[in-house]
């Protein structure tokens, strides 16, 4: 057995160390260019291509798909060639399209290849691609086991590539094919959220836009309102409604559910109390009024979608300081009495919410609000707000809050603000889990 000389196995290993370090530079210089686009797969593919012709020293890389097509038709995508480069994900119309030839044979073989001496003819549908061209290896990329796409890198040299790295320029080829991939999924899914987002913000003016600009101007009593969706779009509603003879309605609801689909329903809800036929006293009574109500939205709407809504309806008469109430599944209105005590407004008289059968009976309550008594009506958004531990708000922290702030007599105004400044406190104003309605009425002196 021959020994060999240690200074050449040295030297041996010294060559192979320094391949080594050569490909492991050219990869990781690869890795850090097209990491700086992970945001548009466009510039990342453009970098890929640039940074993989001086790494295989290529004098043309073109790539080319068959993605939607039957044999022997063929796209191509890219090409080093072209002075402007088209983005074959949002303009595919301009991709050139080609019939049979060499490269229609290479895609759908399916199989990576290297070809050391390219003989083309001017009869190839893409001879202009090929052409000056001695050598070139064909690189596969799968997509659900096939061979969909195919880069094509090519030397105006014979026997230009190594074929011993033709396993390696296979691997790192697919990978950042998959990577392409999820980069064009990231970038639709990131449009389609912009597109739903601007969808989103229109409807939320319209729903804005049906609530009331102000609220009624009225000699005994002081209102305020607020209202916050727990997304652009929400499904609390809240309107007043003139009666005539100084006679007010009031309606609170929140729709089951959240966002868009209950934003529809609280429009659709807007219209049919805007079509609520007036008798002769101005309007329905209130019990009346729930039922026609839930008889349109039933029958018409939600029998078919599974959905409701709680629903308190009053009329106040300006002249009497009479609360005529109806409740329909509603969280119970919370009454200061002028001494600081908080009440619930008799909840054995709270109903079915609308919407779930059309011949619900409702019943109204009267009471009379004197000067220094105010009514909270408001939205379970409120009570079932969380903080970060996960603590619910609670009735009980708002009826507290209502006893202890009272603020100047007939001024709703006040009351409301101490409300949200508590809620805010406890639970954030800016993210919200529910829609938060809140309407307060103070009677003034």
């Amino acid at each position: 057995m021959s020994e060999r000389d240690p200074g050449e196995i040295a030297r041996g290993e010294g060559v192979r160390a320094s391949l080594r370090d050569e490909r492991l530079r050219d990869i990781v210089d690869l890795l850090k260019t097209t990491s700086r686009y992970s945001d548009d797969p466009q510039e990342s593919v453009l970098a890929y291509a640039q940074r993989v012709r001086a790494i295989t020293k290529s004098d043309r890389v073109i790539s080319i798909s068959r993605r939607g097509l039957e044999s022997p038709f063929f796209r191509v995508t890219r090409s080093s060639t072209w002075p402007i480069a088209i983005d074959p994900w949002k303009e595919q119309g301009r991709l050139p399209l080609f019939e049979g030839g060499l490269l229609s044979e290479l895609i759908y073989a399916g199989e990576p290849r290297l070809i050391d001496d390219v003989r083309v003819t001017s009869l190839d549908p893409a001879a202009a691609y090929l052409e000056g061209m001695s050598s070139l290896v064909a690189l596969p990329t799968w997509d659900d086991g096939e061979a969909l796409n195919m880069v094509v890198q090519m030397s105006a040299r014979p026997y230009a590539f190594d074929p011993s790295r033709l396993p390696e320029m296979l691997w790192i080829s697919n990978l950042f094919g998959r990577v392409t991939k999820n980069l064009v999924l990231s970038r639709e899914v990131k449009e389609a959220y912009a597109a739903l987002d601007r969808e989103f913000r229109v409807v939320g003016e319209i729903q804005m836009a049906l609530l009331p600009q102000e609220t009624p101007a009225l000699r005994t009593l002081d209102l305020a309102t607020h209202y916050q969706t727990s997304t652009q779009a929400g499904g609390d509603y809240f309107d007043f409604f003139p009666l005539g003879e100084g006679r007010w309605a009031v309606l609170v609801a929140d729709v089951s559910g959240h966002g868009t689909p209950a934003a529809v329903l609280m429009a659709i809800l807007h219209a049919i109390a805007h079509m609520m036929p007036r008798d002769a006293g101005g309007g329905l009574e209130p019990h009346r009024a729930m039922e026609f109500i839930n008889r349109a939205l039933t029958t018409r709407y939600t029998s078919r979608l599974g959905s409701f809504v709680t629903v308190v309806y009053a009329v106040y008469d300006d002249r009497s300081r009479t609360l005529t109430l109806c409740n329909a599944g509603h969280p119970r209105p919370l009454l200061r009495r002028r001494d600081g005590r908080v009440e619930e407004i008799d909840g054995s008289e709270v109903g079915l919410p609308i919407g779930i059968t059309s011949d619900a009976g409702y019943a109204s309550r009267s009471i009379r609000l004197d000067p220094g008594e105010s009514l909270v009506v408001y939205s379970d958004g409120i009570t079932e707000a969380f903080n970060d531990r996960r603590e619910m708000y609670g009735s009980e922290r708002l009826e507290r809050v209502i006893r202890e702030s009272g603020g100047v007599i007939g001024n709703a105004s006040s009351l409301l603000s101490a409300i949200i400044e508590d809620l805010g406190t406890f639970a954030g104003l800016s993210s919200r889990s529910d829609d938060r309605t809140i309407v307060v009425a103070s009677a003034r002196e």
